[in-house]
This record gives C-alpha cells, structure tokens and sequence, in this order.
C-alpha cells in the first residue's frame, strides 16, 4: 500500500482518538446564581447599588475547559417584583449540533426567551463545543448589564492545540460606569427632553471593577492578558508604558500574532495579548493606561476623567507611575480589518454569496419626540412572545415574515447559505455590530468619514460613503479577521460574511446598548424548520413565560387561532409630522419673515408712508419657497 493511504489513516486514527479524549476529560460545571441588588462602591468611595449574585459583586468570572457542559441556574432575587432579567453568554454559538435545545439557551429578553421575574429561576444549560478564548457573560434586557451584571466566561484550550505560551493570565474587564440606575438613565435618554438622542455620558471608568489597579509582574515572564470591553456605550485605547503587546485572540478566534503599542476595543470586544516582561528588575513600575474615545460623547464635563492610570508593578515599593499618553495613539491601534486567523487554510474567504442584506443606519425622531434607530427606516419593538415561541409553534408558517410583524426586522435564511451583510453607516456616530450565533468574515471596513460635527438628518446622505460592489474600496482578503462584534464607523460601511449553518434565531444588534434600547436592531432566522426539529419548549421556558403572563404560542401579537392577525402588535410610534423637519423649520423662518414684512408695511400705511415695492421680496421667496416644495399657510 501506497504510505499516503496509512498516513491518511493516521491523520483520521488521530482525530477521532482527540475527539474521543476530550469528550471524555469534558465536564459539567453548575452554578447556581441569584441575582440581587448590592451596595458596592464600584471606585474605592461612593456607595452605589449594583446588580450581584448570591449576595456579592462583581459576579464571578467563569473559568472552563474547551468541551465541558455548562448549567448555570439563574434565580431572579430582585425584592421590588417588577425588575426582570435574562442572560446572555456572548460570543457562544448555542449549536443544536452538540445539543438539542440550544437556542433556547442564548438569553436576549423576547427574542429566544421570556424575562425571569422576580422569584423565577431559569437553566442555562449547554455545551461549550469546539469554542475556546475570551467570552463574557451579561444581563440581556434593557440596559441593566451596565449596573454590573456581567462577567468573563474564558474557555482554556488544551497545551497541544493553543499555539502560543505564557507563565501567567490577567482577566481585565474595561467597562463604563452610571451612578444613576440603568432604568433612571434609560428614561431619561429616551425622552421627548433628549431629542437630539444625545447618550449619556458616563460618571466613571472602571478597570477590573474598581479604578487605581495594579497587576503584578515578576522579571523574565511572559504574561497573558485577556481583554474584555464589558461597557454599555464608550469605547477604550489601552497602552502600556515602555512595553509591547502581541496580539493572539480576537473574540474568541486565535490570530496570528500582530505586535502593536495600543489596543482599540469597543463595547463588547475582547483582545488576548501576550506581554513579555523586563529581563531584570527596571526599578520602577510603568503606566497601564485606559484612554476614552472622545468623538463618541457629545459633552465633556469638566470632573469627567478621560485618561485612567492602572499600573503594572515589578515592586511594592516603587512609586505609581505618572500618565503617559502615547502620541497619536489613535493611529497606533491596530485595524481589526488586517488581522488573519492563525489556521488560515481553515479561514479561507467565501468567494460568493447567496444572499445579500443591505442594512442602512439611521437615527431619526419620531411623533412622540424621542430620538430612534432604524435599519432601513425600522426601529425594532419588542413583539408580546419570545420570536422563538413563534418559530417552534407556527408549524408551516415558521418561514412566513408576516407572522412576525415588521418591527423586528425578520431576515430568513436556508441551510448553508452564504450570506453578505452590508451596513451603511448614515450617522455621525460609532457602532460596534454584534452576531449571535455565528462569527462573520469582515470583507470590506472603511474609514470614518466624519467624527467631528453634527448635521441635519436631511445631510447625511450626502456624507455617508456607502458600499459600492462594482467598485469597493480595498480588495477582499483571501483570508479574512473573522470575530462577532465589528465597528462601524461613522458615515462608513462594513461588509460581513457567514455561512447559514446554525438553526435559530439570531438577534443582530449595535453594542452600544443605547442605541440597542433605541431600536438598532434585527433577527436573522435560520433554517426554521430544522429548528422546530432540533428544539422545542422545554417545561421550564414555558413556566417562565407563564409567570411574566406571556403566551407560549402564537404570532407576535400572540394570537394563534389566525395566525396573520397582529391586532395590538406593539409597533414604532408614528413618524414625527412634517411641521418638526429641517422643512418644516425653514417654512417657519419663511412664515415668520412674511409676518414681519407684512407689519412693516401695515405700519408705514397706517402712517400715510408710500407703500414700499414688494416685488423683489416676493419674487425671492417664491423661489425659496418653490425649491423646498414648503406650504406656506
């Protein structure tokens, strides 16, 4: 025999006996957590209440191995029996291929479960897969992970797969900080008081939960560091002072290694870099700095701090270093764009796709006031049942879009189709996209166009540089950054790609959890009716839904004896009348300048004065008035 047919042999001896010892050494790993509100004091000074489990807070970081089982019962233990919750674990894929039910177990409020209420406790209960690196873990329902709710989940590889080696592990989660509760700053930012959709502005940053942190190094060590922006909105520079970072994990996906000065992460984003200590001792201690994204706040207030000093110790008795800002530090951070996954022959760029989304941002006020966000012109509602009971319980009309309603902006995708998404970016702002259930290919990632003004709505279009498939802005990689939470800059694109290989329902949404409670977000629905084979409602998900008095079959509108009546659908509020558009202010300027004039004239009458020739003031706002189609009344 030829010694390629043996070697062959070997290679599938070998994987099947990997597979069989992992499965084996996997293990199922049980927490039970009741979350609560605790009194904490997030900065060393100022009390303030956070959301915590079992009492404590922070909540846990999550330490397992690639394989295991997780069983996480989570209990609602809020006193006040109206504040509900549900969980997500970011970055896990929830594939039905290791288990049945996983879709259930992804945790968006609405979209694949009902909320716990108070007393209520629901199982989380998965396979980590073929998944390892840097995940988190973190309420999903309004804005209430920003109260501290959120941990780390990290999955360790095994020494012979991980492709690179270190000593020791810090786990460093960089998150924003409201002194105010979620709900308070919620109600406030959308208001009628807030039309402008200005976010609020942080009260503090944090590193690790607390500010001044130290990590310990010793001489001649190399140190892995895990990345993790756990914030609701700002995004964060990190550097350290007088040492590099190599770069090796990106969202849970192994890179290969990229040396850069300065980390760029934006809510939701995580980046493992390894560091390499001194050789001997440096007689001093150097600056782990935190640097805010300035262009994403619409105010600086003058106690905000900006730059947050952590250091890296070599020795207690050394002073603090001082704050070292790296020059044009915005240009030293690496573009995700041009990193490549470590395994490239497995990553190779799918050259084609089947079907195309393009998703056009927008943040516009509607008729109650407050300010939206929308893909293409749809702000997203809540439907009144979990999208996920309707898929399980619809039968044949599980692919039909009008049992769903058009405020979740439902996509439907067969079985191992190769979908494109193109978002245009017609907004001045920053927004960093994130996937359930799948990691994307990152095809094409433009630049910001503008960060520095605000202009009228009616302008964007005229700034946004959309994507032009005829003729992109760079070529596409071979081998393309592949993660599941992207940046899209401001007045820019982005283009994703995924193959449709993990039925469910998947909530795609901006991370900037503002612009998520605004509506920027949509439901991509994959091969529904193996989901409806794969999964179904478990006792547990259906008592959860009882006790919130949620139905557990129907349309969106929970109706299920026709499943096309929508009748009481919560929907968008209607658009803002015409009279509160840039129109509608010129037509008012316009208005108000032909009162005036006509006063001036009754008044120089009145005073037997010759009546003044209106011709020429007519004439130009006859034009004015004719090339903004305004009727004046």
């Amino acid at each position: 025999m030829h010694l390629s047919y043996w070697h062959s042999h070997l290679l599938i001896f070998i994987t099947l006996a990997s597979t069989f010892f992992n499965v084996t050494l996997a293990k199922t790993r049980q927490f039970n957590f009741t979350a609560s509100w605790i009194t904490a004091k997030p900065d060393g000074i100022h009390e303030k209440k956070m959301i915590g489990f079992n009492g404590k807070w922070p909540p846990p970081d999550i330490h397992v191995n690639k394989g295991d089982r997780i069983e996480l019962y989570l209990t609602n233990g809020f006193q006040d029996n109206h504040t509900v919750t549900s969980l997500h674990f970011h970055g896990m894929f929830q594939n039905s291929t290791f288990d049945d039910n996983q879709n259930l177990m992804d945790g968006p409020s609405m979209v694949t479960q009902c909320p716990i209420v108070p007393g209520q406790t629901y199982l989380y209960n998965f396979t980590t897969g073929d998944q390892i690196g840097t995940y988190w873990y973190h309420a999903h329902h309004s804005a209430q992970y920003g109260d501290g709710m959120r941990a780390a989940l990290i999955i360790h590889d095994d020494d012979i797969q991980q492709p690179f080696q270190y000593d020791k592990e810090f786990v460093i989660g960089i998150s924003d900080l409201y002194w105010k509760p979620y709900d308070q700053v919620t109600d406030k930012f959308l208001s009628r008081y807030n039309p402008t959709g200005a976010e609020p502005i942080p009260d503090l940053f944090l590193f690790n939960n607390t500010v001044n942190e130290t990590l310990h190094f010793e001489t001649n060590k190399t140190y892995l560091l895990r990345f993790i922006n756990m914030g609701l909105f700002v995004s964060q520079y990190i550097s350290l002072e007088d040492h590099q970072f190599t770069i090796v994990e990106v969202d849970g996906m192994y890179v290969k290694p990229n040396i850069t000065d300065v980390l760029y992460l934006a809510a939701a984003q995580r980046m493992s870099v390894l560091v390499k200590s001194k050789e001997t001792d440096p007689g001093k201690n150097f600056a782990l700095m935190q640097i805010v994204d300035q262009t994403m706040l619409d105010a600086i207030p003058p106690n905000l701090p900006l730059n947050m000093t952590n250091q890296v110790a070599y020795g207690d008795d050394y002073s603090k270093p001082h704050s070292i800002i790296p020059q044009d530090f915005e240009k030293l951070a690496t573009n995700d764009f041009y990193l490549e996954p470590y395994y490239d022959n497995h990553y190779q760029v799918f050259k084609d796709y089947d079907q195309q989304i393009v998703l056009d941002v927008r943040m516009r006020n509607l008729g109650d006031g407050i300010k939206y966000a929308f893909f293409n012109n749809i702000s997203f509602v809540d439907p009144k049942i979990p999208i996920l009971t309707t898929i399980l319980t619809s039968g044949k009309l599980a692919d039909d879009p009008r049992i769903y309603g058009e405020n979740v902006n439902p996509f439907f995708f067969k079985k191992n189709q190769i979908i494109e998404v193109v978002l245009n970016n017609y907004d001045t702002g920053r927004h960093p996209f994130h996937l359930h259930g799948h990691n994307f290919q990152i095809v094409q990632k433009s630049n910001g166009f503008h960060i520095d003004e605000q202009f009228p709505e009616e302008l964007q279009d005229e700034m946004t540089v959309p994507y032009n498939e005829s003729n992109p802005l760079m070529p596409i990689p071979e081998i393309p950054m592949i993660r599941d939470t992207v940046v899209l800059e401001p007045n820019g694109h982005v283009v994703l790609r995924f193959k449709a290989d993990n039925p469910g329902v998947w909530y795609f949404h901006c991370h900037v959890d503002w612009h998520l409670q605004q509506g920027l977000a949509a439901v991509f629905i994959e091969d529904p009716f193996a989901l409806q084979r794969q999964n179904s409602l478990t006792d547990n998900y259906k008592d959860i839904c009882s006790a919130a008095n949620i139905a557990n079959e129907g349309n969106a509108a929970g109706n299920y004896e026709d499943w096309f009546d929508l009748d009481g659908l919560p929907r968008q509020p209607d658009p803002l009348p015409e009279g509160f558009t840039l129109k509608g202010y010129i037509a008012f300027a316009i208005s108000t300048l032909c009162g005036i004039w006509g006063l001036y004239t009754i008044t120089k009458y009145g005073m037997f004065e010759d009546i003044p020739d209106n011709e020429s003031l007519y004439t130009t706002l006859k034009t004015i008035i004719e090339e903004n189609e305004i009727s004046v009344k």
